[in-house]
């Protein structure tokens, strides 16, 4: 299972209609340095939603290209484009930027409207991705029908889209089970905090079968937000899989993505530290004492609240909170 982190796409809706260069440059490194694979990123409404719908982002879709070329061969990355607005200039641009897909978007029960899209992406080599938009509009089994029909047309990856954050887990389960069923290419699910059911939601589809699970760095997305990227490697990493480097992750979006988007207002709802007593198992009565060991032997609060964690969960001593931060500090000189 990997993550398809969508912040920089889906998340600029927070701003508006997308990331000035600054962010986007820093997001797109911080992803790629944390392992994520792939990455979403553009105009919040897509390829050529400037000009055919009047969403004016900060940049262009050329400038986001651009800015992308340098970390091309570090990830998958890619853009996100509605069926109508799929040109082949537009998709041949794509393709001489190097991105790796293009994520065709269109409302559940549009399919027949997405085929040239699909057939323009494949035409130039890209994978092609699909975003089965407003899923819940159909059942369960007609869903599925659908993504037969775009496997047919020659789309590599289908996503459930629950774009307005309605489905509970037993809704997210039986649309995965179908479509997993149905078709042989990977099946992604996007879920939206409407309800607080993001994080359910991403298990139940996991647990489905479901291959791909969207994503974004803290949360960010229209509406209520998506799935937080960190909060969903720490669930996956605590259910066995691997999906980022949790604690470069956490130290990107402590030290430098979250005092940035606080100049924007945003905070994200579960700040790394409190993800991390969650992970851990450690009461956040513990905060001062492993603050101040953090900060007197120079190690990291993560690692430490985890080692710390592992030996004591019910009542760490200030003791062992040294000792275990004297330990880090040690091999980290070794």
């Amino acid at each position: 299972m990997e993550l398809f982190d969508c912040t920089l796409r889906d998340g600029g809706n927070v701003l508006g209609n997308g990331f000035p260069a600054d962010l986007t440059e820093l997001m797109l490194k911080g992803l790629v340095d944390c392992g994520v694979r792939y990455i979403e990123y553009g105009n919040a409404n897509g390829i050529g939603a400037g000009e055919e719908q009047g969403k004016v982002a900060p940049l262009t879709d050329a400038q986001y290209m651009t800015l992308g070329k340098p970390l091309v061969y570090k990830a998958r990355l890619g853009m996100f484009i509605l069926a109508g607005n799929a040109t082949e200039a537009r998709v041949a641009a794509a393709a001489e930027a190097g991105l790796s897909f293009l994520r065709v978007g269109a409302n559940a029960g549009d399919v027949d409207k997405a085929r040239q899209a699909v057939e323009l992406v494949k035409k130039h080599k890209l994978e092609a991705c699909y975003s089965l938009m407003k899923a819940y509009v159909l059942s369960p089994d007609a869903l599925a029908d659908e993504a037969a029909r775009l496997q047919d047309m020659g789309v590599d990856m289908v996503t459930i889209m629950d774009s307005a954050g309605t489905m509970m887990p037993d809704e997210v389960c039986s649309y995965v089970k179908k479509m997993v069923r149905r078709v042989s290419i990977p099946v992604g699910f996007h879920g939206h905090n409407n309800l607080g059911m993001s994080v359910p939601n991403a298990v139940a589809a996991f647990r489905e079968g479901a291959a791909i699970i969207d994503c974004g760095l803290m949360g960010m997305a229209r509406s209520a937000g998506n799935l937080a990227t960190e909060i969903a490697v720490a669930v996956f990493d605590r259910l066995g899989v691997r999906t980022a480097d949790l604690n470069v992750l956490l130290r990107f979006i402590d030290e430098k993505l979250a005092p940035a988007m606080e100049k924007h207002n945003y905070r994200a709802p579960v700040v790394p530290l409190d993800l991390v007593f969650g992970l851990a198992g450690c009461h956040s009565s513990n905060t001062a004492a492993l603050r101040e060991a953090s900060k007197e032997y120079g190690v990291d609060i993560f690692r430490l609240t985890m080692a710390v964690s592992a030996e004591n969960r019910k009542n760490p001593s200030k003791d062992l909170i040294k000792q275990h931060a004297s330990k880090l500090a040690a091999a980290r000189c070794l």
